[in-house]
């Protein structure tokens, strides 16, 4: 009994971790009004949506402007530069609104 409850623990706690390393997946759904080689544009309602795409992008049917679309993208940083350290707050002023 021990060994089964390790194993069901260890494979949860496995699948976990595998699925908690990958980012949320997102979808947008319309016309494609615009598509160059690296670039996908959709309208969505009154927005237009550019989505970045290369050759590793899986691509099933004909892509060509007019068609209905639907783009499943996940949401990448491509830089982040910190700003520096938080500022503190002026203890003074948090001790004199207590009192």
């Amino acid at each position: 009994m021990k060994y089964w409850t390790a194993t069901i623990g260890t494979l949860l706690l496995s699948a976990s971790l595998t699925f908690a390393a990958e980012p949320r997946s997102y979808q947008v759904t319309g016309p494609i009004t615009d598509l160059k080689d690296d670039i996908i544009t959709v309208q969505k309602g009154s927005e237009k949506w550019e989505i970045a795409r290369d050759k590793d992008t899986k691509v099933t049917g004909d892509l060509k402007v007019g068609s209905k679309v639907t783009v499943h993208y996940r949401m990448k940083a491509v830089s982040i530069e910190a700003k520096g350290e938080p500022k503190k707050a002026d203890t003074k002023k948090t001790d004199a609104k207590k009192k």
